[in-house]
């Protein structure tokens, strides 16, 4: 098969699409005949030299795809060779074939072709296990997305939405804060010209962010805590900003606060299947009920992946890049 390789860390042109090994679904597991994945800041990082994947994961960078089952490995039941499916990987969505533990597979939800479903499984989990099962968002309270018009961004927007919470969004210009008001956003900041911190508190008379999803870490660790409500939740997904930062303990007593920081990629497989079974029972619906939408901004070839990658790194994007195989 074919895939996109890194063969030495560096800038976009270290994608190289190239021959390599078929894998082989092992016990658990199924081949997946990949149709479609999406960039994530994280194959970025891994194509950086950031960011290697966890022992036993593919080498290749994609941590999402859609695809066709084309065989079933031992100890897998519930599917069948032929089904359209979409799947949280550890890697290796960067190719024509990944072979995918069975816990990590979703069925593509009615209404969404194979493609479009492809921009579902790492920004689902992300945002239901942070946002949902970690930071237990409510009904009413109030949650600021940094990044609003991101993958992450577009679909904790949504989720927050239909679970009747108000939503407050950070992104860098008028074109992106307007999608995010389209997609329900109730409060608007341009980072590069106002202060979040200050227009939370204006916002919400004062009382802060209940739950504050945060994409950039050590660089909004500080105005992220004085953001929070009493009781507030800090979940931190990604560290754009750095990964050093001075934490004001007294800060985070006063308001009785907590911060916690999870990553999806290298967790254990029984976590990964809980997620994903979770977002299957409580996402699926919603999706298929049409409140629920991926975005998608553009879609390239797969043999272009240093193209998608550039773009991300540019933020010339709203929503997800997705990579189609040929």
């Amino acid at each position: 098969m074919h895939a996109i390789t890194i063969s030495e860390p560096g800038g976009p042109e270290a994608l190289v699409w190239g021959e390599v090994p078929d894998p082989v679904a092992g016990e658990g597991e199924v081949l997946v005949e990949v149709v479609a994945s999406a960039v994530n800041r994280a194959d970025i990082m891994q194509r950086q030299g950031f960011y290697n994947p966890p022992p036993g994961a593919s080498p290749y960078p994609g941590l999402e795809c859609s695809g066709r089952i084309t065989e079933i490995g031992p100890g897998v039941s519930g599917w069948s060779v032929g089904d359209e499916v979409c799947a949280l990987l550890a890697g290796g969505g960067y190719a024509e074939k990944v072979a995918v533990p069975a816990g990590q597979l979703l069925p593509v939800p009615a209404g969404l072709d194979l493609k479009q479903a492809a921009a579902l499984p790492e920004v689902v989990c992300t945002v239901w296990s942070n946002v949902f099962m970690v930071a237990h968002l409510r009904p009413t309270e109030t949650l600021l997305v940094h990044g609003g018009s991101s993958g992450i961004g577009t679909m904790a927007i949504q989720l927050a939405k239909a679970v009747g919470a108000k939503v407050a969004v950070t992104a860098g210009s008028k074109e992106k804060l307007d999608y995010c008001a389209e997609l329900g956003a109730d409060i608007l900041i341009n980072y590069r010209e106002q202060d979040f911190v200050a227009e939370i508190e204006r916002a919400t008379g004062g009382a802060g962010a209940d739950v504050i999803l945060d994409n950039m870490g050590a660089k909004y660790l500080d105005r992220n805590v004085q953001a929070l409500a009493v009781n507030g939740r800090l979940a931190i997904i990604g560290m754009q900003g750095g990964i050093k930062a001075e934490l004001n303990i007294a800060a985070l007593l006063g308001k009785r606060a907590a911060i916690s920081a999870t990553s999806l990629r290298a967790r254990p497989l029984g976590e990964k299947a809980a997620i994903v079974a979770a977002v299957r029972e409580h996402v699926w619906p919603l999706i298929e009920g049409g409140r629920i939408r991926p975005v998608v901004d553009r879609e390239l070839p797969m043999t272009e992946a240093g193209t998608a990658h550039q773009v991300l790194e540019d933020s010339g994007h709203i929503g997800k890049v997705l990579l189609v195989a040929p």
